[in-house]
């Protein structure tokens, strides 16, 4: 029974030491395969700083990629990279290199330098707060470099000069917007003014409209009055059927009424004559009395 317990233990003990060394082994045999590539990664950074310095811009792309596919622990092929393309004023990507080249990058000095020039990409691009944060974060982890020092004192001011300039530019399109209103309340209030004017010129003329409506009603009422007592006078006259026609009524050889009439009217003058006349000579034969005045 004893030896079967040491048997177990040996086993055990045996079984732990070839687990360990299996371990120890594959993490050197990893870290022989990382340190290969990272060679390897290095050296195809190198071609690519070659084939730049040659102006062979493509042929140096193509390296730069490949090292960085090789080993992502390399910071120097994404940096290189970001700085081609920096220099060929392809400003987004070179900024996503300059940022994977600060992730990766395990010195203070390579962070310095990504944060560095994550900067100036930014100032290419006029966007002067994240310029400054960029400075400040390369500052961290260097803050000796003069260069950076000033490049953050260069942001701060151009930060501050656009915040004076939009703050002017919302100023003037304020007052230009205060104007703009003040224009169109104006033109309400004409509009309004006008309205109103036209609305008294139209009740003035339905007024006008409607005096001269009453007095064609009193001219009708008077015309059909007018016509009322014509048509009354019609009625009291008797109709030219109804009239005597003397003419017509007179017998052959028979003197008109008119004639008759003329006739006594004769008469009368003669026997008129006649009586002055003879009161003439009664006149002339009386005496003329003298009255005395008393």
């Amino acid at each position: 029974m004893k030896n079967i317990r040491n048997k177990m233990k040996k086993s055990i003990v045996t079984f732990l030491l070839l687990f360990i060394s299996v371990s120890v082994f594959s993490q050197e045999e990893d870290a022989r395969e990382k340190e290969k590539a990272l060679r390897t990664s290095t050296n195809l950074t190198w071609d690519g700083n070659k084939n730049l310095s040659e102006n062979n811009f493509v042929q140096a792309e193509v390296d730069y990629r490949k090292a960085i596919a090789k080993s992502p622990e390399n910071a120097a092929a994404p940096y290189n990279l970001g700085t081609a393309y920096y220099n060929n004023e392809t400003y987004s990507e070179a900024f996503g290199r300059f940022k994977e080249a600060g992730e990766v990058a395990t010195s203070k000095q390579e962070k310095h330098k990504a944060y560095h020039n994550m900067g100036n990409v930014f100032m290419k691009r006029k966007d002067y707060p994240k310029a400054v944060e960029a400075y400040k974060e390369a500052l961290r982890n260097d803050p000796t470099d003069d260069e950076t020092r000033y490049n953050l004192a260069l942001a701060k001011e151009m930060q501050k000069k656009e915040e004076e300039e939009n703050k002017d530019k919302n100023d003037d399109n304020k007052d230009q917007q205060d104007q703009e209103d003040k224009k169109d309340q104006n033109q309400d209030k004409d509009k309004e003014g006008d309205n109103k004017e036209d609305q008294n010129q139209d009740n003035k003329d339905q007024g006008e409209d409607g005096n001269e409506g009453d007095k064609g009603d009193e001219k009708k009422d008077e015309n059909k009055e007018g016509d009322g007592d014509e048509k009354e006078e019609q009625k009291k006259k008797p109709e030219q059927g109804d009239q005597p026609n003397e003419q017509q009524e007179r017998k052959p050889n028979q003197l008109s009424k008119q004639q008759v009439e003329n006739l006594l009217r004769a008469m009368q003058n003669a026997e008129k004559q006649v009586q002055e006349k003879i009161d003439a000579k009664k006149v002339k034969g009386a005496k003329v009395k003298n009255e005395k005045d008393w």
